[in-house]
């Protein structure tokens, strides 16, 4: 039987609750047989932000999704040459996985209404369904007509009002999932500023911040307003 993959980018730096809940939120309302975290090995968004080394992040999402049945990693940014280009890892996964396997790409509402400024942006209609996951601070209307005016006129929205079709491209999702205030941005200054991180990260993850003595170089001066792009905006530019 074809599968039902559900894929989750972005740098994870570190990966936190938030990303989390929400793959085991898709995984249940999509029906997923499994579910990927890709870690960005040269984020194209983020070329003047020290980003902890792809071992170091790599290590933190094995802590964190190892013993869940149905969470994979995949390390295949790491493998393509070049910069973190969504298109390009989703491209490669068809070669990777059985012919009619299906894939849903989940992009937070934040760098959703970013998407037409990605790298052949278009191209990831037909690749993937593409899964809205709602973010604190960005209200999800008109996603209508953002699809309709950036990708295709051809745009519908389905009766249930979750579903966005189109006559020969992938259907986009919105996700009802839980709206968490979390960011690797904050968890980041919160390190570098001496305070707890306990109960935004698991456990397994802050005794290893702890002991590798990550993120202590950050500026605890950076705004606390300034949003991490947890689920790939910085993959796309």
């Amino acid at each position: 039987m074809p599968k039902r993959i559900g894929l989750l980018g972005g740098t994870f730096d570190p990966i936190h609750i938030g990303h989390l809940r929400v793959a085991e939120e898709a995984l249940e309302a999509l029906k997923l047989d499994s579910f990927v975290f890709i870690p960005a090995a040269a984020p194209p968004h983020k070329p003047d932000r020290r980003i902890e080394s792809f071992e170091d992040r790599w290590r933190m999402l094995d802590l964190a999704v190892g013993d869940h049945p149905h969470f994979e990693l995949s390390d295949i940014e790491r493998r393509l040459p070049g910069k973190s280009y969504t298109v390009v890892t989703l491209r490669e996964l068809h070669k990777h996985y059985p012919p009619g396997t299906e894939l849903f790409f989940l992009v937070g509402l934040d760098a959703f209404w970013e998407l037409d400024t990605w790298y052949r942006f278009k191209e990831l209609f037909g690749l993937a369904s593409i899964v809205v996951v709602r973010r604190p601070g960005y209200p999800p209307d008109d996603l209508i007509r953002f699809l309709r005016r950036a990708v295709s006129p051809l745009f519908s929205l389905d009766t249930d009002g979750d579903v966005f079709r189109h006559p020969s491209l992938y259907p986009v999702y919105c996700l009802r999932n839980t709206v968490l205030e979390i960011s690797s941005t904050r968890i980041r200054k919160l390190v570098a500023e001496g305070r707890s991180i306990r109960y935004l990260v698991p456990h397994e993850i802050m005794r290893y911040i702890t002991r590798k003595n990550l993120y202590r170089i950050e500026t605890a001066s950076k705004p606390d307003n300034e949003r991490e792009r947890k689920t790939h905006a910085e993959r796309g530019a």
